[in-house]
């Protein structure tokens, strides 16, 4: 089985976000299952210098870009055993960061035809599955069944299209099909790439994948209704015959408690009493009162609103009311984080609000919280929640995508449960679910079964790479 997995972000050649991760490490599970799996990425100008230094040339070669010829050179690095190639050219991506310049559009038109066009140049790798992810690749399964299927490199090849978040989606003007894509106006139709008055990258990958995965069992059901579904979800429950859900799992390696270099006290599930440690330390990193026995929520967070931060926002007052510490850490929208710094600075003895990126404190919140925040609006998986029970910090998330499938909430007749959830999108249902779980947390017996339980739950590459394996050969010819 040969996979050639496409992403616009790779840890640790670029990353701003989840993806970065799932893009690594599905690639590093499927490599020890057997698999051929090689990854193709952007050559951002803010990649490392360490691995710049060591790409090799493979070839170079000319891109169709609507009217345009444009450069392309395909760059080569083995990195953890795992074949990475590199699309270079200065023009679209010599830029600091991944997204959100005015031509993006022609950036990843440009990568969709340029990833077609450097497969003849692998060393004889005919992939049987082009592994495509997110809007940025949404054109390639069109180029794939309609422009180069003759090619005997993709002779045997299929589409699998993952969607990470539908709420990003890559709509231009119908003139781009023409001026950047290459393909006739034949495909402005509400049955092709037709979206609203624009097309839309993300409906292509849908409709023309021959398999759509979406991170999450929840979030694969909840996005072919109109809540979630941003304006697809009639579109996506017509092809619910070839959607489904594999919720991303996490490194547990790289994840953990007993080897994590960022913490004060490395600890695991026998010695889970040193997690007391990180947490006195923490509080004195932070500025809080040291002390053992009160509870301290944690949030490490993007500061947007589909994180739920309205609810916590709304009930801020009533969750102060309470004898806790409340720790975030993230960045985002400025009203946001002039809320938590305001309260951070009005309560400096209860709240931290660390308004930054810091992924070593991210470590040391993990493992030195009692309890981790997560009320997102929609999260279609979600990798915070998993980290945490990973160091023993129990999760209060919403029930919705991802968090809905990861997340056991505890029941106090049976004793079952890892963490605490609540449905709907409520700020004083979460407030009631919070209280109910410091309420838990002052009896210790049952605060360290619920330790025990989230440190032992597993969520890993291992069990989900199985899943999209199964996929890849249901599609293998």
């Amino acid at each position: 089985m040969k996979v050639l997995f496409v992403t616009t972000e790779v840890k640790p050649f670029s990353k701003t976000g989840g993806l970065a991760d799932v893009s690594f490490e599905l690639p590093c599970a499927l490599k020890a299952a057997g698999v051929d799996v090689r990854i193709i990425t952007p050559k951002y100008g803010d990649i490392p210098e360490e691995y710049k230094s060591k790409m090799i040339p493979l070839s170079t070669f000319g891109v169709t870009v609507g009217w345009r010829n444009q450069y392309c050179g395909l760059q080569y690095l083995l990195y953890k055993d795992i074949p990475v190639y590199f699309i270079d050219n200065e023009y679209y991506f010599k830029r600091p960061g991944c997204y959100g310049f005015y031509d993006d559009g022609e950036r990843f038109a440009y990568f969709c035809r340029a990833v077609m066009e450097s497969v003849v140049h692998m060393n004889d790798f005919y992939p049987d599955i082009i592994h495509c992810n997110d809007w940025q690749t949404g054109i390639i399964p069109v180029y794939l069944r309609d422009v180069y299927y003759e090619r005997p490199e993709f002779k045997r090849a299929a589409a699998v299209f993952t969607i990470h978040n539908l709420k990003y989606q890559g709509v231009y003007a119908p003139s781009v099909l023409e001026d950047l894509l290459g393909l006739n106006y034949g495909y402005y139709n509400d049955e092709k790439l037709k979206f609203r008055d624009g097309i839309s990258f993300m409906k292509a990958g849908i409709v023309f994948a021959d398999k759509i995965v979406t991170v999450s069992e929840t979030y694969a059901k909840e996005i072919t209704t109109p809540y979630y579904g941003e304006g697809l979800d009639g579109l996506l429950a017509a092809k619910s015959f070839k959607l489904l859900g594999i919720t991303n799992g996490i490194d547990y390696a790289h994840n953990s408690p007993e080897t994590d270099k960022n913490l004060f006290l490395n600890y695991d599930v026998d010695t889970r009493e040193k997690k007391v440690e990180n947490k006195l330390a923490l509080q004195k990193e932070l500025g809080l009162p040291q002390n053992r026995n009160v509870p301290m929520i944690a949030m490490v967070t993007r500061m947007v609103k589909e994180k739920g931060l309205d609810l916590v926002t709304r009930v801020m007052e009533d969750i102060l009311k309470n004898n806790i510490q409340f720790v975030i850490l993230g960045t985002g929208e400025r009203d946001y984080m002039d809320f938590f710094e305001y309260y951070g600075s009005a309560y400096p003895g209860k709240i931290a609000a660390c308004t930054r990126f810091d992924s070593a404190l991210a470590s040391r919140i993990y493992a030195g919280a009692d309890l981790f925040l997560m009320p997102s609006m929609f999260e279609p998986c979600g990798l915070s929640q998993i980290i945490a029970m990973r160091y023993g910090t129990i999760p209060v998330v919403r029930e919705t995508g991802g968090l809905k499938d990861t997340v056991n909430p505890y029941n106090k007749y049976t004793g079952e449960g890892n963490g605490f959830s609540f449905a709907n999108f409520n700020a004083h249902e979460m407030l009631y679910t919070l209280k109910t779980a410091l309420k838990c947390y002052e009896n210790k017996e049952i605060w360290d079964s619920l330790v025990i339980k989230a440190m032992n739950t597993r969520i890993d590459w291992k069990t989900q790479s199985d899943k999209y394996i199964a996929v890849y050969n249901e599609l293998a010819i």
